[in-house]
């Protein structure tokens, strides 16, 4: 069962944007680090971006610093990620996680949603 709910995914043009929505109906998001993570068709689950509770310390993998950001709405207990600039290389099925450790490894986060596609035609 998804502790965790997306929203916001879609089909795009390249170099159009997204924003893509988390949220928790029995937690809250800002006691936890939360990623995003996507899985493109027929590859692994891979690392997109995280925030950190507290002070909001994020982080990205390279191939989206620049163009992707993510945030967090503490009061509406939602987390953001902004998608700009998008490539056809983007296209997967992306995944919200909250967790307590700080890494880009999906096997440490413990809560997951059950994901949103994200299709960017060329």
């Amino acid at each position: 069962q998804a502790q965790l709910v997306e929203s916001g995914g879609g089909l795009v043009q390249a170099g159009g944007s997204l924003r893509l929505s988390c949220t928790a109906s029995e937690r809250t998001l800002s006691n936890y680090r939360v990623g995003w993570f996507r899985q493109p068709p027929g590859k692994e689950r891979e690392f997109v971006a995280s925030i950190s509770w507290g002070v909001g310390v994020t982080e990205y993998t390279d191939s989206v610093k620049g163009r992707f950001t993510i945030s967090r709405d503490n009061a509406k207990n939602l987390v953001y990620l902004q998608m700009d600039s998008l490539k056809p290389e983007d296209t997967a099925v992306y995944y919200c996680a909250a967790g307590t450790l700080n890494s880009k490894l999906p096997e440490r986060y413990s809560y997951w949603g059950q994901g949103t596609q994200v299709t960017v035609s060329s």
